[in-house]
């Protein structure tokens, strides 16, 4: 199952601005090392993970992937289907402004969302009417 959730991750979760290209074992290796120096991971130990051979890394592995790839730590030990359209919605929003303001979105009340939705729906209107300068 973790195996599972980890490349649903690595599926889901692109770099931005890079095409769509995924991010390598290595890379990501390199990012947790580099936002966690204590933590020890390699991109062969994250493949390893990632294909079931090791299924025990640790807490604090799990904790830092959880928050390099966006989701809560929750996501790799509940099941929980709301991480499931957290990681969905990161895929899809590989500009990291959008993924900022849908992720800030998460934190709404129901009457929140409906409020912002309804603006943003109200600025993209205005956006795609024709400029009447232009108009002849």
């Amino acid at each position: 199952m973790l195996a599972d959730r980890l490349n649903k991750l690595f599926e889901d979760v692109r770099p931005p601005d890079r095409g769509g290209r995924r991010w390598t074992n290595d890379e990501v290796a390199a990012a947790v090392k580099e936002a966690e120096p204590s933590i020890r991971v390699s991109g062969a130990y994250l493949s390893a993970l990632r294909t079931g051979a090791k299924r025990r890394p640790s807490t604090e592995l799990l904790a830092a992937l959880a928050r390099f790839f966006g989701v809560p730590l929750d996501y790799f030990v509940t099941g929980d289907t709301r991480t499931d359209a957290e990681a969905e919605l990161a895929r899809v929003a590989e500009n990291l402004g959008v993924r900022r303001l849908a992720l800030r979105a998460l934190e709404l009340s129901p009457e929140g969302l409906a409020a912002v939705t309804k603006i943003i729906e109200q600025v993209i209107e205005l956006d795609n009417k024709p400029d009447q300068s232009t108009v002849d």
